[in-house]
């Protein structure tokens, strides 16, 4: 038995396109015995969405299967956060649903929260961005739940999380605290550890991002697979930092490894 961890976007579908040969892989992964789970770093979706999703493209999941990067970071903070801490959340509906799920404590007053957490927030404005520097002035742990830059999309690409990072930082002078999203150790471990409950080495971490997917699986002793059906492409492997172990066309081959 081996396991199996897919990103999603760029890697199982592009928006609301399957990518060709993918539902048939995975069907065949999972007849053979192998895990299989879906880890995305995309914080303006619930769990519960992503298995509505893949369950109408064909590939039957359950919750358990699913882990997003609202999920770890609800499950950070819970870890983290005394009684009296609360926490301003710059994003969209779903990632507030899924910290209050957990119990976070949200700040009724920006200034005075304990936390800061960044996720793509589509209506970012200046004003959420000074309320959220407000807050570090006067002490408050900045983290983020994904550092994607970009977004695949069928006509391209749109500024994701990253984006609200840069905005962050460019005020503060300093880079985050921390990101809960791959390439985090918080998310492979718990992956690993939690979800899979096996050696990273007897696993395959398979995603079309070399400074996410790549990355963590790499830091994390699991075996690397890049597709390119997303963002990157051929010839960005030759000055890569991160290598993946194997590359793929995409997921459609992943039984002949």
């Amino acid at each position: 038995m081996r396991g199996f961890i897919f990103d999603l976007d760029g890697t199982i579908y592009v928006e609301d396109i399957v990518i060709k040969g993918v539902v048939e892989a995975i069907k065949s992964l999972k007849a053979r015995g192998d895990k299989v789970v879906f880890l995305t770093n995309k914080s303006i979706a619930k769990r519960e969405d992503y298995v509505t999703k893949l369950n109408s493209l064909g590939i039957q999941v359950k919750l358990d299967e699913v882990i997003n990067s609202n999920y770890i970071t609800a499950h950070y903070l819970k870890s983290q956060m005394k009684e009296d801490d609360t926490a301003y959340v710059i994003g969209e509906k779903p990632l507030f649903l899924e910290l209050e799920e957990e119990q976070i404590k949200l700040a009724d007053i920006p200034a005075s929260a304990s936390y800061v957490v960044l996720g793509w927030d589509r209506q970012f404005t200046y004003n959420k961005l000074n309320d959220a520097f407000q807050a570090w002035r006067n002490g408050a742990v900045i983290i983020a739940t994904n550092p994607d830059r970009t977004c695949p999309m069928i006509e391209g690409e749109v500024p994701d999380c990253g984006a609200m990072i840069g905005a962050m930082e460019g005020a503060t002078g300093e880079p985050v605290t921390l990101i809960t999203g791959k390439p985090s150790s918080l998310m492979a471990d718990y992956i690993l550890n939690r979800v899979l409950k096996m050696k990273a080495s007897d696993c395959f971490m398979v995603g079309d991002r070399l400074e996410t997917d790549i990355r963590m699986a790499n830091e994390a002793g699991i075996q690397s697979v890049l597709v390119l059906t997303g963002i990157t492409k051929p010839e960005m492997l030759k000055q890569a930092s991160f290598k993946p172990d194997y590359v793929l066309e995409s997921v459609k081959d992943i039984c002949t490894l």
